[in-house]
């Protein structure tokens, strides 16, 4: 895709995400009924209605281009197709912690090539495309010159989790490694990495959509992006963000 495609594409992605953020702000502030999907992970209509606002823009915008969600699914070709998650952080939106996001990236031929992040409760949004650089509100962000593990910040989305994806010891050799560990889950890690406020953060237990912008805002910000293995994927269940300075010495750790 052409750079002025690209900057096109993203435009819209910003258009749709301000509007999923709309629409799931209207419930944040007022009432929404939560249910339990069949993987016992628990859903709002602020996840369905904003889902279906997003899929409306882009599918208008980008009638040719395929579409993968969280809440409905996939549909139309996985050559270049939409990845959406209309309310990261779900557990957070539902007990109004203000740590949630609209995410939208582009998938072309198994590259992520731009990305969104909106978080409606502050206004933040982050941007990256392939080549242009990653952005947070109009300002370009890059990720830290760390380079000694004893004095990275190491974030994580939860421990249990770590513990029951069977992690545990590698994970506690990067623990041990490092100077601080914060609790900074979904998309807010891989923010703060690009935004060098952290240098690795270390993820287990996810989905496509819970990664795909978050890959190339890394990415653009300087940084690296890989499973737990080392892998240039979104689709193994593992994330490794750092600030590239760190990422052979944070994946020898986890590996052993």
């Amino acid at each position: 895709m052409t750079e002025e495609r690209l900057d096109a594409a993203l435009g819209v992605a910003i258009e749709a995400a301000r509007a999923a953020g709309e629409i799931a702000m209207k419930y944040y502030r007022s009432a929404f009924d939560v249910t339990l999907k069949p993987d016992q992970s628990p859903v709002t209509q602020a996840d369905r209605e904003a889902e279906r606002a997003i899929v409306d823009i882009l599918t208008h915008r980008f009638p040719d281009y395929g579409v993968l969600g969280e809440e409905f699914g996939g549909h139309g070709t996985s050559d270049a197709r939409w990845i959406i998650d209309p309310v990261d952080g779900t557990r957070n939106f539902i007990r109004h912690i203000p740590i949630w996001a609209t995410l939208i990236a582009l998938e072309e031929r198994g590259s992520i090539t731009a990305g969104v992040i909106h978080v409606p409760p502050t206004g933040d949004l982050y941007t990256a495309r392939r080549g242009g650089g990653a952005v947070l509100n109009g300002r370009p962000i890059r990720v830290s010159d760390v380079a000694e593990l004893d004095r990275a910040f190491l974030l994580h989305a939860g421990l249990g989790l770590v513990k029951s994806a069977g992690h545990w010891d590698g994970f506690m050799r990067l623990v041990d490694a490092t100077e601080r560990q914060r609790g900074f889950g979904d998309y807010l890690g891989y923010a703060l990495v690009a935004e060098a406020k952290a240098e690795i953060y270390a993820e287990v237990d996810l989905k496509p959509w819970d990664l795909a912008p978050c890959k190339i805002l890394v990415e653009e910000a300087g940084g690296r992006f890989t499973d737990w293995e080392g892998r240039d994927t979104i689709y193994t269940g593992t994330a490794l963000a750092t600030n590239g300075h760190l990422h052979d010495a944070a994946l020898a750790r986890i590996r052993g």
